[in-house]
């Protein structure tokens, strides 16, 4: 197989992961809010594969979910707002990979989910949802406190998950990186 092909392979493996684990495993937090345990298969592809896989598997893995548990609601703001997550979070985590000083890069890792976050389902989601639904961005906002929170606890519990997935996964698909590294060598 060619790196192209595993690498949609995995992609399509990290979609269908998160659409299965936001769906088997909810963890109840609030009234109807639950840890979104896709999540953790978001962060690991953000930090193994980078901001544009982390945006696709965090995007299509909630409309696999959606479309599996409750249709289109909530999907459209929600999927824009794990894009823009996974793609903050990525380059997030490509930088601080490469750093010497571990507290200073897990304080940055932290910031960047804090404000990817925010900016994700406060701002975006938020945005969309009043659009289509028609109220206030304030009463969305104010609704959509609560899964800022969940998502926020999920990332912040998988980012340690995330890094030490991040050889064992490189182990696996040795292949795909290596491509990746000749690419970025051959690119300069």
């Amino acid at each position: 197989m060619t790196g192209k092909t595993i690498r949609i392979c995995a992609l399509a493996m990290g979609i269908a992961l998160f659409g299965a684990l936001s769906v088997c495993l909810q963890v109840p937090i609030f009234e109807n809010y639950y840890l979104c345990l896709g999540y953790l298969v978001m962060a690991v592809y953000c930090y193994s594969f980078g901001p544009l896989s982390g945006a696709i598997v965090g995007a299509l893995g909630v409309v696999l979910y959606c479309l599996v548990i409750s249709g289109l609601r909530g999907m459209p703001g929600w999927a824009l707002g794990n894009a823009l997550i996974g793609v903050v979070l990525g380059f997030t985590f490509k930088a601080t990979k490469k750093m010497d000083n571990r507290l200073a890069a897990r304080l940055i890792e932290l910031g960047a989910i804090v404000v990817s976050a925010a900016v994700g389902i406060l701002g975006i989601k938020s945005i969309t949802e009043s659009i289509l639904y028609l109220q206030p961005f304030i009463v969305r906002t104010a609704k959509n406190f609560t899964a800022f929170v969940a998502d926020l606890v999920m990332l912040i519990i998988s980012l340690p998950f995330a890094a030490a997935m991040d050889g064992k996964i490189r182990k696996i698909l040795p292949k795909l990186f290596a491509e990746s590294a000749n690419e970025q060598i051959c690119n300069k």
